[in-house]
């Protein structure tokens, strides 16, 4: 997954699967229309991951890499499981959570009751990398507050953003858990994702989609400036 300066107009096609009781959106993404032996990369992968695991084995795709927007256990719960169907998948996730992977306290699986774990992280990030996908360049950019090594990734050339749990559609990521801070989310959105081109997609970690233009226009926990 190297840079590179060659760009096509052919877009993303991103798959959607709401997993688990906390109805968590994980994601498959591929260029352009999934086909046998296409390379795709799956975008978290939460509780009862099974859905979108049999999409994957269906379609024949070629898991390039699992990449976590953040490491709490709704979102990597059901990362063991994808290894054990694709034992190579590498693992990317920021530096700053590098060791909630394995520890339910950190990811928050204890707190109701579980304990989660998955396996390290194969690659970690700080932000500011340029990550590949066939001849699709997309961004990564640190955008802490939910938790401090969130993340979200931005296909500039589609005006498409994966950004997890930091923003939502008319809301924005919780700030009340350990590790979580309502000023430092607020920067990261104004920052990192208001100064996208607000025709840009953005699809978040639970519930529907949103754009920059609406949520900038609309949203009352963080107001456009």
């Amino acid at each position: 997954m190297t840079t590179n300066a060659q760009e096509t107009h052919t877009p993303p096609t991103i798959q959607r699967f709401v997993l688990g009781d906390f109805q968590t959106n994980c994601y498959i993404i591929t260029q352009g229309e999934p086909a046998a032996g296409k390379p795709c990369w799956v975008i978290d992968c939460g509780y009862a991951p099974s859905s979108l695991l049999d999409a994957i084995d269906e379609q024949e795709l070629a898991v390039d890499a699992l990449i976590l927007t953040h490491a709490h256990a709704d979102h990597i719960a059901g990362v063991s499981e994808l290894r054990t169907r694709h034992p190579q998948c590498p693992i990317l996730l920021h530096s700053a959570e590098k060791d909630w992977l394995n520890d339910p306290m950190l990811n928050l699986s204890a707190n109701i009751g579980l304990s989660i774990t998955a396996p390290e992280a194969t690659r970690l990030l700080s932000g500011g990398e340029a990550l590949q996908l066939q001849d699709m360049t997309w961004l990564v950019r640190h955008t802490p507050g939910h938790s401090p090594g969130g993340i979200s990734l931005i296909h500039p050339e589609s005006n498409t953003a994966m950004v997890g749990d930091t923003l939502f559609a008319g809301s924005v990521g919780r700030s009340d858990f350990p590790g979580s801070s309502m000023d430092i989310l607020a920067r990261s959105i104004r920052e990192q994702l208001y100064t996208l081109d607000a025709k840009t997609v953005c699809c978040p970690g639970h519930g529907p989609a949103t754009t920059i233009g609406r949520e900038m226009a609309t949203n009352p926990f963080v107001p456009g400036e």
